[in-house]
Protein backbone atom coordinates (compact mmCIF):
# COMPACT_ATOMS: atom_id res chain seq x y z
CA UNK A 1 0.00 0.00 0.00
CA UNK A 2 3.15 2.33 1.05
CA UNK A 3 4.66 1.35 -2.08
CA UNK A 4 2.17 2.28 -4.19
CA UNK A 5 0.86 5.55 -2.87
CA UNK A 6 4.83 6.19 -2.99
CA UNK A 7 4.79 5.49 -6.84
CA UNK A 8 1.33 7.61 -7.09
CA UNK A 9 3.17 10.39 -5.70
CA UNK A 10 6.16 10.75 -7.81
CA UNK A 11 3.43 10.02 -10.89
CA UNK A 12 1.34 13.71 -9.49
CA UNK A 13 4.95 14.98 -9.20
CA UNK A 14 6.47 14.42 -12.41
CA UNK A 15 3.17 15.44 -13.88
CA UNK A 16 3.21 18.80 -11.96
CA UNK A 17 6.88 19.59 -13.06
CA UNK A 18 6.21 18.54 -16.81
CA UNK A 19 3.13 20.93 -17.02
CA UNK A 20 5.07 24.01 -14.81
CA UNK A 21 7.85 23.42 -17.50
CA UNK A 22 6.22 23.91 -20.41
CA UNK A 23 4.23 26.52 -19.00
CA UNK A 24 7.38 28.67 -18.10
CA UNK A 25 8.63 27.87 -21.67
CA UNK A 26 5.37 29.74 -22.96
CA UNK A 27 5.95 32.48 -20.63
CA UNK A 28 9.60 32.96 -22.15
CA UNK A 29 8.20 33.65 -25.26
CA UNK A 30 5.52 36.33 -23.97
CA UNK A 31 8.54 37.85 -22.15
CA UNK A 32 10.50 37.67 -25.50
CA UNK A 33 7.80 39.40 -27.15
CA UNK A 34 7.89 42.15 -24.95
CA UNK A 35 11.47 42.69 -25.08
CA UNK A 36 11.06 42.82 -29.13
CA UNK A 37 8.09 45.10 -29.30
CA UNK A 38 10.08 47.85 -26.88
CA UNK A 39 13.51 47.73 -29.21
CA UNK A 40 11.51 47.75 -32.52
CA UNK A 41 9.35 50.56 -31.42
CA UNK A 42 11.58 52.81 -28.88
CA UNK A 43 14.42 53.33 -30.48
CA UNK A 44 13.26 56.06 -32.27
CA UNK A 45 12.48 58.54 -29.19
CA UNK A 46 16.49 58.50 -28.01
CA UNK A 47 17.49 60.44 -26.33
CA UNK A 48 14.94 60.67 -23.64
CA UNK A 49 14.50 61.76 -20.23
CA UNK A 50 11.84 59.14 -17.82
CA UNK A 51 10.33 60.76 -15.21
CA UNK A 52 8.70 58.99 -12.46
CA UNK A 53 6.27 59.98 -9.74
CA UNK A 54 3.04 59.51 -7.45
CA UNK A 55 0.24 58.21 -9.43
CA UNK A 56 -2.61 59.28 -7.33
CA UNK A 57 -2.14 63.74 -7.38
CA UNK A 58 -4.86 64.93 -8.87
CA UNK A 59 -4.33 67.94 -12.00
CA UNK A 60 -4.67 70.66 -9.21
CA UNK A 61 -1.78 69.40 -7.02
CA UNK A 62 1.31 71.76 -7.40
CA UNK A 63 2.94 68.57 -8.45
CA UNK A 64 0.97 68.49 -11.02
CA UNK A 65 1.64 71.32 -12.29
CA UNK A 66 5.59 71.51 -12.31
CA UNK A 67 5.79 67.79 -13.92
CA UNK A 68 3.11 69.32 -16.79
CA UNK A 69 5.60 72.40 -17.18
CA UNK A 70 8.97 69.49 -17.16
CA UNK A 71 7.25 67.82 -19.78
CA UNK A 72 7.44 70.88 -22.16
CA UNK A 73 10.48 72.04 -21.15
CA UNK A 74 11.95 69.05 -21.74
CA UNK A 75 10.66 68.84 -25.48
CA UNK A 76 12.07 72.28 -26.64
CA UNK A 77 15.29 71.17 -25.32
CA UNK A 78 15.43 68.29 -27.59
CA UNK A 79 14.27 65.48 -25.11
CA UNK A 80 11.35 63.12 -25.56
CA UNK A 81 9.77 62.17 -23.00
CA UNK A 82 9.04 58.72 -21.33
CA UNK A 83 6.75 57.68 -18.38
CA UNK A 84 4.53 54.95 -16.52
CA UNK A 85 1.83 55.92 -18.55
CA UNK A 86 -0.51 55.89 -15.95
CA UNK A 87 -2.27 58.88 -14.05
CA UNK A 88 -0.83 61.67 -11.66
CA UNK A 89 2.50 62.78 -12.23
CA UNK A 90 3.05 60.16 -15.43
CA UNK A 91 -0.24 62.27 -16.95
CA UNK A 92 1.03 65.28 -16.13
CA UNK A 93 4.31 64.56 -17.83
CA UNK A 94 3.13 63.34 -20.60
CA UNK A 95 0.92 66.17 -21.61
CA UNK A 96 3.32 68.66 -20.99
CA UNK A 97 5.45 66.72 -23.91
CA UNK A 98 2.18 65.81 -26.03
CA UNK A 99 1.24 69.34 -25.89
CA UNK A 100 4.72 70.61 -26.52
CA UNK A 101 4.62 68.46 -29.79
CA UNK A 102 7.22 66.20 -29.04
CA UNK A 103 7.41 62.09 -28.51
CA UNK A 104 5.14 61.34 -25.69
CA UNK A 105 5.73 58.10 -24.52
CA UNK A 106 3.66 55.81 -21.92
CA UNK A 107 4.86 52.20 -20.87
CA UNK A 108 1.73 50.87 -19.30
CA UNK A 109 1.69 47.92 -16.67
CA UNK A 110 -1.45 45.63 -16.47
CA UNK A 111 -2.76 45.46 -12.77
CA UNK A 112 -5.60 43.70 -11.22
CA UNK A 113 -6.58 47.85 -9.56
CA UNK A 114 -4.64 49.68 -11.72
CA UNK A 115 -3.65 51.71 -14.11
CA UNK A 116 -5.26 53.04 -16.90
CA UNK A 117 -3.40 54.56 -19.85
CA UNK A 118 -3.36 58.62 -19.86
CA UNK A 119 -4.55 60.30 -22.89
CA UNK A 120 -1.71 62.39 -23.34
CA UNK A 121 0.60 59.59 -25.11
CA UNK A 122 1.22 59.68 -28.94
CA UNK A 123 3.71 56.28 -28.39
CA UNK A 124 2.35 53.70 -26.53
CA UNK A 125 3.24 50.07 -25.19
CA UNK A 126 1.60 47.67 -22.42
CA UNK A 127 3.39 45.67 -20.69
CA UNK A 128 2.89 42.37 -18.10
CA UNK A 129 6.06 42.41 -16.74
CA UNK A 130 7.15 44.59 -14.21
CA UNK A 131 11.07 43.83 -15.53
CA UNK A 132 11.03 44.98 -19.11
CA UNK A 133 9.07 47.30 -18.18
CA UNK A 134 11.73 48.59 -16.36
CA UNK A 135 14.35 47.65 -18.83
CA UNK A 136 12.84 49.73 -21.62
CA UNK A 137 12.30 52.97 -19.31
CA UNK A 138 16.19 52.61 -18.85
CA UNK A 139 17.40 51.71 -22.27
CA UNK A 140 16.97 54.96 -24.19
CA UNK A 141 16.73 57.14 -21.14
CA UNK A 142 19.95 59.77 -21.23
CA UNK A 143 18.35 61.02 -17.90
CA UNK A 144 15.99 60.49 -15.08
CA UNK A 145 13.84 62.61 -12.90
CA UNK A 146 11.65 61.69 -9.48
CA UNK A 147 9.17 63.65 -8.17
CA UNK A 148 7.42 62.68 -4.66
CA UNK A 149 5.97 58.90 -4.86
CA UNK A 150 6.05 55.71 -3.10
CA UNK A 151 6.98 52.18 -2.89
CA UNK A 152 6.92 52.27 -7.20
CA UNK A 153 9.33 55.73 -7.01
CA UNK A 154 11.60 55.11 -4.29
CA UNK A 155 11.62 51.36 -6.27
CA UNK A 156 12.85 52.98 -9.78
CA UNK A 157 15.04 55.19 -7.76
CA UNK A 158 16.75 53.18 -5.73
CA UNK A 159 17.25 50.47 -8.95
CA UNK A 160 18.84 53.60 -11.12
CA UNK A 161 21.25 54.66 -8.32
CA UNK A 162 22.52 51.01 -7.63
CA UNK A 163 22.90 50.35 -11.99
CA UNK A 164 25.32 53.37 -11.84
CA UNK A 165 26.67 52.70 -8.02
CA UNK A 166 28.29 49.06 -9.66
CA UNK A 167 28.80 50.60 -12.91
CA UNK A 168 26.18 48.38 -14.50
CA UNK A 169 24.97 51.81 -16.32
CA UNK A 170 27.38 54.83 -17.28
CA UNK A 171 26.76 57.94 -14.92
CA UNK A 172 23.88 59.79 -15.74
CA UNK A 173 21.85 62.40 -14.87
CA UNK A 174 19.32 62.06 -12.25
CA UNK A 175 17.57 64.34 -10.22
CA UNK A 176 14.93 64.30 -7.35
CA UNK A 177 12.25 66.84 -7.32
CA UNK A 178 10.94 68.79 -3.98
CA UNK A 179 13.71 69.72 -1.42
CA UNK A 180 10.84 69.23 1.31
CA UNK A 181 9.82 65.89 0.24
CA UNK A 182 13.72 64.58 -0.69
CA UNK A 183 15.59 66.01 1.86
CA UNK A 184 14.56 64.32 4.63
CA UNK A 185 15.84 60.93 2.76
CA UNK A 186 19.21 62.74 1.71
CA UNK A 187 19.66 63.41 5.55
CA UNK A 188 18.79 59.50 6.70
CA UNK A 189 21.20 58.54 3.86
CA UNK A 190 24.42 60.88 4.85
CA UNK A 191 23.90 60.13 8.45
CA UNK A 192 23.29 56.52 8.43
CA UNK A 193 24.46 55.03 5.28
CA UNK A 194 27.13 56.85 5.15
CA UNK A 195 28.74 57.01 8.27
CA UNK A 196 28.25 52.84 8.87
CA UNK A 197 30.14 52.18 5.72
CA UNK A 198 27.01 51.22 3.88
CA UNK A 199 27.57 53.15 1.31
CA UNK A 200 29.97 55.66 0.31
CA UNK A 201 30.00 59.87 0.21
CA UNK A 202 30.32 60.11 -3.17
CA UNK A 203 27.50 57.41 -3.56
CA UNK A 204 24.71 60.09 -2.40
CA UNK A 205 26.48 62.61 -4.94
CA UNK A 206 25.03 60.75 -7.73
CA UNK A 207 21.61 62.36 -7.56
CA UNK A 208 20.60 66.56 -6.97
CA UNK A 209 17.31 67.71 -5.82
CA UNK A 210 15.76 71.01 -7.04
CA UNK A 211 12.50 72.76 -6.88
CA UNK A 212 11.91 73.93 -10.32
CA UNK A 213 11.59 72.16 -13.56
CA UNK A 214 13.69 74.91 -15.00
CA UNK A 215 16.54 74.12 -13.28
CA UNK A 216 16.10 70.13 -13.54
CA UNK A 217 16.67 71.05 -17.44
CA UNK A 218 19.66 73.45 -17.09
CA UNK A 219 21.19 70.59 -14.97
CA UNK A 220 20.13 67.91 -17.46
CA UNK A 221 21.22 69.78 -20.30
CA UNK A 222 24.74 70.92 -18.50
CA UNK A 223 25.23 67.52 -17.56
CA UNK A 224 24.91 65.58 -20.44
CA UNK A 225 25.99 68.78 -23.41
CA UNK A 226 28.83 70.40 -21.83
Amino acid sequence: MEKKLESRFFEERQYVLEGLAAKESWRLFKILAEFVEGFELLPRVYPAVTVFGSSRISPDHPDYKKAEQLGKLLVKAGFSVITGGGPGIMEAANKGAFEAGGYSVGLNIRLPLEQEPNSYTNLKLEFKYFFVRKVMMAKYSVAFVFFPGGYGTLDEMFEVLTLVQTKKIKPIPIVLIDNNFWSPLYKWMAEHLVTSNRISYKDIELFRIFDTPEETVEYIKEYLWI
